[in-house]
């Protein structure tokens, strides 16, 4: 299927085939073919349809389609099944024709989706064999079909990666998808779903958006009803800044045509699909899309930006970002600057720093396991776990800024062998318990505590915040710890060493876990540890691998 993904399901229905625009022939020779004008003002039902009802075809009679579908839609209905050889949009008919490469394919198609309730565009659609065993179109009457064909084509059977470069503006090139990748470099504050939606929008209707973590780097696969409206926001949006001087937009077209998503919550959404449900705790990405995306090689090479010193890149920033900007800065995107606030699924986050954990496994988790996982994204204020909810917990962050990067990088994660879900709470502070109040030490205030990474503006730590990863970066080792000692170390935290790395002058280090849960364990566990020498050993997530 040459990983070319679709989220439309078809249905089987039968019945009438009506056509315009188009020459079908037939293996029966008492049907006759009539040529006719694209806008169907002299269509005429064929003779012998209803004689051939149910006959297996490779030409395909798509019926009730929404009015706003586009060729690269109904295109991608077939390409999951074989190459989709021509295709015919009736747009005044609510209807399509879709030629297969073999019977084979067509009946294969129908034969999958007979049983699956139809919907494209949050509305049903219908699927037929059609009477007709070939279909021929007037190109001159059907260029843009055609055109998007060959586009669609160029991508599911390109062997090389496609860089659309030399283009010019108004060009629609053979090796464009309608599907964007975007990748965020420099991601110093949290770029969510409905920052992207709204930067991406600007250039035309936005249908689906998934986010995920991928190398260490958070990246979207992005998709607009038109190819020409990805190709303008590629060559607007490429290598600008969303904030000043970070979160660096790095955009190519994805080789997968159509997106499927399976849930509408922060991490994943479907426009077009408001009924969706929000899937608490499972992947947002289809299995078949992550399969094939996996498959996709890396269209940017190295990010601008990405070196082999965890240490390496620009100076610090402030522990609070200012969105209102008061000057322009080259190569980044003012008019997208939002004053004093970033929007997250919908939510007002002005001053919105108190986030609500659920799903934790409540056997294991302490306000202090919490204190060190959320403070690799901001400095952890007060915890509160849930006294009548203990699977659940209130983390105070010093700033909205913090809370929103901690909820983009920890949401979906795995603490203690449960995912937790990460959300911005109705609280605007954690309340500490009356004194004299004996609360069973599940709340904790860390207003003073030494272990905060971000006090210092400035610190090296705001150039090195990674989603969670398998790598470790440890620092803070002294002389007489070997290589030995800490694999041995973190293998005691229930997990097993897989890599690891000295750093030249041995103070520092890589070290790799089996998984990103074991790491995430590992970092709880041993971030603070007491290597003796007066040597506390630092812990964070690091974007290299060994």
């Amino acid at each position: 299927m040459d990983g070319i993904l679709t989220d439309v399901t078809v249905g089987l229905k039968r019945g009438s085939d009506e056509l315009s625009g188009t020459i079908l022939s037939s293996s029966n020779s008492t049907m006759s073919s009539v040529v006719v004008t694209a806008n169907g003002s002299d269509s005429k039902k064929f003779k012998g349809d209803d004689k051939m009802i149910g006959a297996p075809s490779r030409v395909l009679h798509i019926r009730k389609l929404p009015g706003e579908v586009t060729e690269t839609e109904v295109i991608a209905l077939g390409l999951p099944f074989g190459k989709v050889t021509n295709i015919l949009m009736l747009k005044g008919k609510n209807q399509a024709f879709l030629e297969m490469a073999s019977e084979e394919a067509a009946i294969t198609m129908v034969n999958y989706y007979t049983a699956v309730t139809p919907h494209l565009r949050n509305q049903p659609i219908y699927i037929q064999y059609s009477n007709h065993k070939e279909l021929k179109t007037d190109d001159a009457l059907n260029q843009r079909a055609q055109a998007v064909l060959q586009a669609v084509t160029a991508v599911q059977t390109a062997s090389t990666p496609l860089t659309g470069t030399t283009v010019s503006e108004s060009a629609v090139t053979p090796a464009q998808s309608p599907v964007l990748r975007v990748i965020i470099d420099n991601m110093y504050y949290p770029v969510t779903l409905d920052v992207l939606y709204q930067i991406f929008s600007k250039f035309g209707p936005v249908l689906k958006i998934i986010t995920f973590t991928k190398n260490n780097q958070f990246q979207a696969l992005l998709q607009y009803s038109d190819p020409m409206n990805a190709h303008q926001a590629k060559l607007a949006l490429d290598g600008q800044n969303i904030y000043n001087a970070c979160c660096t937009l790095r955009i190519d077209f994805s080789k997968l045509v159509n997106l499927n998503v399976k849930y509408n919550n922060d991490k994943s959404r479907d426009y077009t699909r408001p009924d969706l449900p929000s899937g608490d705790g499972q992947s947002s990405m289809d299995p078949a899309i992550a399969a094939a995306f996996a498959k996709e090689s890396s269209l940017l090479g190295t990010p601008a930006g990405m070196m082999s010193s965890p240490y390496s890149g620009s100076s610090g920033f402030p522990t609070s970002l200012s969105f209102a900007q008061t000057a322009a800065v080259p190569g980044s995107l003012s008019p997208l600057a939002m004053p004093g606030r970033v929007t997250m699924s919908g939510v007002a986050s002005a001053n919105h720093s108190v986030l609500l954990v659920s799903n934790l496994n409540d056997e294991m988790v302490t306000p202090q396991s919490l204190f060190t996982l959320f403070g690799v994204y901001g400095d952890v204020q007060r915890v509160k776990i849930l006294y009548n909810k203990k699977d659940s917990a209130l983390v105070q962050m010093t700033d909205v800024n913090q809370a929103q990067l901690a909820m983009s990088h920890l949401n979906g994660q795995k603490m203690y062998g449960k995912i937790i879900r990460v959300t911005l709470s109705k609280h605007q502070t954690v309340q500490l318990p009356r004194e004299g109040l004996d609360d069973q030490g599940l709340t904790k205030d860390f207003t003073n505590s030494p272990l905060h990474r971000f006090k210092k503006p400035g610190s090296k730590n705001f150039q090195n915040i990674f989603p969670p990863s398998a790598t470790l970066h440890l620092s803070n080792i002294p002389p007489s710890i070997t290589e030995d000692n800490l694999k041995i170390l973190f293998t005691n935290t229930g997990g097993k060493v897989k890599g690891f790395k000295f750093f030249q002058d041995h103070k520092m280090a890589l070290l790799q876990m089996c998984s990103v849960e074991e790491a995430i364990q590992a970092l709880i566990d041993l971030h603070n540890y007491d290597l003796g020498e007066n040597h506390h050993l630092r812990v964070s997530f690091s974007k290299s691998t060994i």
